[in-house]
């Protein structure tokens, strides 16, 4: 389960005696390491109850956390558990409530809306496997300049944001004299200058500004199909339906039904994710 950056994580423990009953511990601590490394220590947490042990933690950072629960003194030992945090704005090709009217699940039912948060963040992930990105983003690329034209690898490329020098030495090149290429990705100067000696740091949007209703629909129909894994043979596919599909899509095995993969087809990268 991923929590979304700012979101209170709650955190806990449990400690139990020889006999495998709960019981408290001399004394319990905390540590939690960031995705930066750096870490959040607390030398006493408090019992909530006999041998139980909570802690809310707020989230600051996007990434993959690491707890870590010492129990020292008596019925001493040792526990650790990871979470992951979301990014602030995560790639996701729909929204929640479009991804449970596809599932036939009423908006009122929200048991399972973290896990399929999760399953749309998935989806995305496949589409764009074939298609490049959709959802916007931000990237970085460092590239070397002493060249006519910069090759951009993410697209389809919405706007250049920044150029940053990585040299002290190095002349800094204004944005609004670049022209790039959407589709390929290609960046020129519009001054008919080179760009100049040196590495550079290029920050940009990749994604579409508008996402194509073929690529909507596929993405809802992988949803669908790996949501149903949930249910096991009680959900079982009709003879008719490529659930069950038979020739493995390069790269996913079975994951993508044939249906979203034709969908798709007119938008397809030639080598996957730029």
């Amino acid at each position: 389960m991923s929590y979304d950056l700012g979101a209170v994580v709650p955190l806990g423990a449990t400690v139990r005696d020889a006999s495998g009953a709960l019981a408290n511990a001399g004394n319990m601590a905390l540590t939690v390491t960031l995705p930066d490394q750096t870490t959040l220590s607390v030398p006493t947490v408090a019992p909530t109850s006999t041998g139980t042990y909570a802690y809310d933690y707020p989230s600051v950072q996007a990434g993959r956390h690491t707890v870590r629960w010492v129990a020292t003194g008596v019925n001493a030992g040792a526990y650790v558990d990871v979470f992951d945090v979301r990014e602030a704005a995560p790639p996701m090709l729909f929204s929640l409530a479009s991804a449970k009217a596809k599932l036939d699940i009423p908006a009122t039912s929200t048991g399972d809306d973290e896990e399929l948060r999760e399953f749309i963040e998935a989806t995305t992930a496949a589409v764009e496997f074939f298609v490049g990105p959709v959802a916007r983003r931000t990237v970085q690329q460092v590239v070397q300049g002493d060249r006519e034209a910069w090759l951009l690898h993410t697209t389809p490329v919405l706007a250049v944001t920044a150029i940053t020098p990585l040299q002290s030495w190095q002349q800094a090149i204004d944005v609004s004299v670049l022209d790039v290429d959407g589709r390929t990705g290609i960046l020129r100067r519009t001054d008919w200058l080179w760009f100049f000696s040196g590495d550079y740091r290029v920050t940009y949007t990749a994604g579409r500004a508008i996402v194509p209703p073929n690529v909507s629909l596929a993405a809802k129909l992988i949803l669908q199909h790996l949501w149903r894994t949930n249910f096991g043979a009680a959900r079982g596919p009709s003879v008719s339906d490529d659930f069950l599909a038979t020739e493995q899509v390069p790269g996913f095995g079975y994951a993508i039904p044939n249906r979203a993969l034709q969908l798709l087809q007119g938008d397809r990268q030639l080598e996957g994710f730029a």
